[in-house]
């Protein structure tokens, strides 16, 4: 038997700002997985935080192409990130830590009807479909 007849579907968390792998990495999934609901947690380069000029060159690139291969995509701002952890939680100077503990957060939220069974259990074509 095909040791994928089980997968429900696939799911990528990304930095939209770098380079071209995540395309690459996109194209690969969608290409061997195409019957399979793809869904992507996308991490958005703010121009006032940005570490390389071409951040948001890369990520308009990206955004295409997961517009291309990802059935649904989450987005979250990265400057917007910095500022919650500021005004909300109080966090004077946000670490990388910081703001990968609140990413993971919202992941593990968004994610948390299809890992766990109860009424509000979805597979993820039917969350899909309800978003």
């Amino acid at each position: 038997t095909d040791p994928r007849a089980g997968l429900q579907s696939s799911g990528i968390n990304a930095e939209y700002g770098g380079s071209g792998f995540m395309s690459l990495l996109m194209d690969s999934v969608a290409s061997e997985y195409n019957k399979k609901s793809r869904l992507a947690c996308a991490i958005y380069p703010s121009p006032r935080i940005a570490t390389a000029i071409v951040e948001p060159y890369n990520a308009v690139l990206l955004t295409h192409t997961s517009m291309e291969n990802m059935d649904v995509v989450f987005l979250m701002d990265n400057e917007a990130m910095y500022r919650i952890c500021r005004a909300r939680l109080n966090i004077e100077r946000p670490s990388y830590n910081n703001i990968n503990q609140l990413i993971a957060q919202v992941a593990s939220c968004i994610t948390c009807s299809l890992r766990f069974s109860g009424a509000l259990n979805v597979d993820r074509s039917e969350f899909q479909t309800n978003l």
